[in-house]
C-alpha cells in the first residue's frame, strides 16, 4: 500500500538528574560530595533511505518516544546517555510542524538524517555545586526535559520525469515498457492508484527516474478523483511527459484533454505551468489516430514537441525517451523545489521566565523555573540558598517588585507557593 502522509508525536528523552551522594571510603568518615552528572537524554532522529517509497510504517504507529538519561551514580559516575531513535523515511519527505504546517525540514537526499526532538541535557551532581563556603551541598540539578513536537511526514517523490494525463491513455503501458517497472495495467479508469517509479537506462552511465503520476481529470485540483492525493509529486520533477490517446477512443478531443489536464496543474500550483512537456501522441496503431495528430499539430506544433508512436507497437518509444533524456540535460531542477512556503524556524524548548499578577496573584513559570524546582532539596538550607540565589540572579525578585510584590504577600513559582520577602 502506497501512504504518502503521516501524523507522528515524537519525544526526546528526558536528561538524567544529577546524583546527591557522599564519599564513604575507608578511614575518610567526614567524605565530600560524590554525586555524578545525569546522562543526556537520547535524541529522535530521522533519516532517509532510498530502500524506502512510502511512509507505510507510520500507518500505525503513531508515537515514537527516545530513551531517558541515566541518573548520576556514587563515585563521581555519570549516568548513561539515552539512546537515540532513528526513523527511516524515504528520499523526499518533508517534515511539517502539525500546528503551523510550515517546513522544518525537507529531506532530499540518501542518508540525509536531522535530529527533529534534542534529548535533555543531564543535570548535575552534588559534586558540582561544593564551593569554598559551600562544602557539603545536599542538592544536585534536575535533568532538562527533552523536546517534544508533533509533526506531519509528507512524502513528495523525486522523480526526473512525471508521466501525466486522463486515465487510460497508456502512462502505466509506457512505464512497464521503458522500465522495470510493473504496474496494474487493465482497460478501465483508475487501474492506477498509487503512483509507480522506474528507471529509464538510455545508455552505460545514463538513465533517469519516472514516475507515472495517476488520477488525474478534470476539477482533480479541487478534489475530484485522486488527483489532488497526487498532484504533489508532479511538483519535485524537471519535465511532464504528457501522454495522449491521439487516436480520440474514449470519444475525447487529445487537444482538450491536454488544455483540461494543464488547467488542473497550474490551478493546484501555477508554477507547474512553468515545466517543460514533451508531448507523446499514444495509440497512433488505431483509428482515426493519422487525423487527430494533424489537429494537435496544428495547434499545439510551435510551441510543444511532439512525438507521435505506440505504446502497444513501441514505435518510437526510444526516441521519446532518448530527447527526454536530452532535454532533461537542459533543465535546472536538481534542487528538487518542494514549491512550499517558507521553512518555518525550528521549533525548540524556551528556556525562559515568566513573571507575572493574575487575579491580585503573583507567578512565576517556565520550563527553567520547572527545572529549578526539580533541582532543589527544600529541606537543606544550602539548596534553598541556591534557588533562591538563582531567582535573584534571573532578576525573578526584580520583576515582582515592579509588579506591586510586597513583604508577606503569596507568590506561586512552580506550582509551590512561597512568602514574598526583599
Amino acid at each position: 500500500m502506497f501512504i504518502d502522509i503521516a501524523k507522528i508525536k515524537l519525544k526526546a528523552g528526558k536528561g538524567g538528574d544529577g546524583a546527591v551522594a557522599w564519599r564513604r571510603e575507608k578511614y575518610e568518615p567526614a567524605g565530600g560530595p560524590a554525586g555524578g552528572d545525569g546522562g543526556r537524554g537520547g535524541n529522535v532522529i530521522v533519516m532517509t533511505d532510498s530502500g524506502l517509497h512510502t511512509l507505510m510504517d507510520f500507518r500505525y504507529k503513531r508515537e515514537y518516544k527516545a530513551e531517558n538519561g541515566q541518573k548520576g551514580m556514587n563515585k563521581l559516575k555519570f549516568g548513561r546517555d539515552g539512546e537515540d531513535i532513528i526513523l527511516k523515511v524515504p528520499v523526499g519527505t518533508l517534515i511539517r510542524d502539525a500546528n503551523t504546517k510550515g517546513v522544518i525540514y525537507d529531506l532530499k537526499e540518501n542518508n540525509m538524517s536531522v535530529t527533529v526532538c534534542k534529548g535533555g541535557k543531564g543535570g548535575l551532581g552534588n559534586a558540582r555545586f561544593k564551593t569554598s563556603t559551600r562544602q557539603a551541598p545536599a542538592f544536585a540539578q534536575a535533568g532538562n526535559i527533552g523536546e517534544e513536537k508533533e509533526v506531519i511526514l509528507e512524502l513528495k517523490l523525486l522523480a526526473d520525469v512525471g508521466l501525466v494525463g486522463f486515465p487510460n491513455v497508456g502512462k502505466s503501458t509506457l512505464l512497464s515498457i521503458v522500465t522495470s517497472a510493473t504496474p496494474k495495467i487493465a482497460n478501465y479508469h483508475f487501474t492506477t492508484l498509487t503512483p509507480n517509479l522506474g528507471v529509464v537506462k538510455i545508455g552505460e552511465g545514463e538513465s533517469f527516474v519516472i514516475a507515472d503520476i495517476p488520477g488525474l481529470i478534470e476539477g482533480a485540483s479541487e478534489g475530484i478523483g485522486l488527483g489532488d492525493e497526487f498532484l504533489k509529486h508532479v511538483e519535485r520533477t524537471g519535465i511532464l511527459i504528457h501522454v495522449l490517446d491521439i487516436s480520440g477512443s474514449e470519444y475525447r478531443d487529445p487537444v482538450e484533454d491536454f488544455y483540461k489536464i494543464n488547467e488542473e496543474l497550474v490551478k493546484y500550483n501555477e508554477k507547474l505551468g512553468e515545466k517543460k512537456q514533451i508531448i507523446f501522441a499514444n495509440k497512433m496503431d488505431m483509428p482515426g489516430a493519422e487525423e487527430n495528430l494533424k489537429k494537435l499539430k496544428e495547434k499545439l506544433g510551435e510551441k510543444y514537441e511532439i512525438i507521435e508512436g505506440s505504446c502497444a507497437t513501441t514505435k518510437n518509444l526510444d526516441k521519446l525517451m532518448k530527447l527526454t533524456y536530452n532535454s532533461l540535460k537542459e533543465v535546472d531542477y536538481k534542487n528538487h523545489e518542494t514549491y512550499d512556503e517558507e521553512h518555518v524556524e525550528e521549533i525548540t524548548r524556551e528556556e525562559g521566565i515568566k513573571v507575572f499578577k493574575d487575579n491580585g496573584e503573583y507567578f512565576v513559570e517556565g520550563p527553567y523555573i520547572d527545572k529549578l524546582i526539580r533541582s532543589t532539596n527544600f529541606d537543606d538550607y544550602d539548596s534553598l540558598k541556591y534557588f533562591q540565589e538563582n531567582l535573584r540572579k534571573n532578576k525573578v525578585v526584580e520583576k515582582l517588585e515592579k509588579l506591586g510584590a510586597e513583604d508577606g504577600c503569596s507568590v506561586f513559582i512552580g506550582g509551590y507557593e512561597f512568602e514574598f520577602f526583599e
